[in-house]
């Protein structure tokens, strides 16, 4: 590509949105044009916004220190300055839902680390490795917007990419039903344990709405489009229980699965050794991790603080894999919950949008 796509972050002062700033800082396809967050922060240099928030273990990048934060709810104007956005906002989901259909309105892609139009019947919840074809709603949402070039796609929940990548390439087993409990970081909720101190030394058995999206999300990714819509898979069926532990980056899924055709051992890992690596070999995706997934043999494997940085935080990782007494097996699954999980994911999904000329210079 001759010439950067230029990409806006709305809600950039917020922990995903600084993490999008770290990501996209020397990003070879993207740069950054404009930063958009609440009015509270509109006006403010980027770097007087953050102040004694920032979150990330590396300095403000030099090139955004001095940039000017715009108000996100200014539509016009910030679309103005950029070529498409990324969407990382805190706020009620109607009004997500109500700004980024906005920005798409405006003819200006959104690609969104909000959770509010995940269940848009047209809007494609994407992890590229697994349901790329999935982009193609597009052309029916761009169809009901009104649009051209504007649209909607998101990325799914940051649990999820610890198991959901682990389960794709067993469905043509038969996968009948999955119990998972996921151990979630603290990063998850927007924290550092020097804001949430209440988390050393403790577990919360239970995180706000996260049950519900463990059990769904993976339905709609794999999912088809018929008539226009994206329709759920209507199995297997999911049960999950999800966990706050005192872990800062990195999401642990201990799944157990049946099937309708048990697999082999051997079987399982050989599908994980090789799915998912196409998107690497056919794109090149700055963001595509060396390898998707990573089997670990060893017993104590993967480990968050071990594993989670792996090519750049965007490999899945898997472990422990052996024969369970009720379910026919049981293994462990980890991801890193704000780089593949939030903003890592979001900018990967950008990168094949402008791949397959989704995205494009205004």
């Amino acid at each position: 590509m001759s010439e950067k796509l230029k990409a806006g972050i709305i809600g950039a002062t917020g922990m995903v949105g600084q993490r999008f700033v770290t990501l996209l800082a020397n990003h070879p396809m993207f740069e950054i044009s404009v930063l958009a967050a609440s009015s509270r922060s509109a006006g403010k240099k980027y770097s007087d916004a953050v102040s004694g928030k920032w979150k990330m273990n590396t300095d403000i990048p030099e090139n955004v220190r001095d940039m000017v934060v715009y108000d996100a709810s200014h539509v016009e104007e910030v679309s103005s300055m950029c070529d498409f956005t990324f969407c990382a906002v805190d706020m009620k989901k109607d009004e997500i839902k109500a700004l980024e259909e906005a920005y798409a309105k405006a003819e200006t892609p959104v690609v969104s680390n909000n959770s509010a139009n995940r269940w848009t019947d047209d809007v494609p919840m994407v992890i590229p490795e697994i349901n790329p074809e999935h982009i193609e709603i597009i052309n029916a949402q761009r169809a009901r917007l009104g649009t051209k070039r504007g649209f909607i796609a998101v990325k799914p929940n940051c649990s999820i990419q610890s198991y959901c990548p682990l389960l794709t390439p067993l469905r043509k087993f038969g996968i009948k039903e999955v119990v998972v409990c996921t151990y979630q970081a603290i990063s998850g909720a927007g924290k550092t344990f020097k804001e949430w101190p209440e988390m050393v030394d403790n577990v919360i058995p239970f995180i706000g709405g996260e049950e519900e999206k463990s059990e769904k999300e993976p339905l709609k990714i794999w999912g088809e489009i018929k008539d226009g819509k994206i329709v759920s898979a209507d199995s297997p069926v999911i049960t999950a229980q999800c966990i706050r532990v005192p872990v800062s980056d990195g999401h642990t899924a201990a799944v157990f699965v049946k099937f309708e055709n048990k697999p082999s051992k051997e079987e399982m890992i050989s599908l994980w050794n090789e799915f998912g690596n196409d998107v690497k070999k056919t794109y090149n995706l700055p963001s595509s991790p060396d390898k998707f997934i990573r089997y670990f043999e060893e017993d104590d494997r993967p480990q968050s603080k071990l594993d989670r940085e792996t090519d750049k935080g965007m490999s899945i990782f898997a472990g422990r894999l052996r024969e369970d007494k009720i379910y026919d097996y049981k293994f462990v699954g980890l991801s890193h919950n704000t780089l593949r999980g939030a903003a890592g994911g979001g900018v990967l999904i950008a990168e094949y949008l402008a791949a397959k000329g989704f995205i494009t210079k205004k």
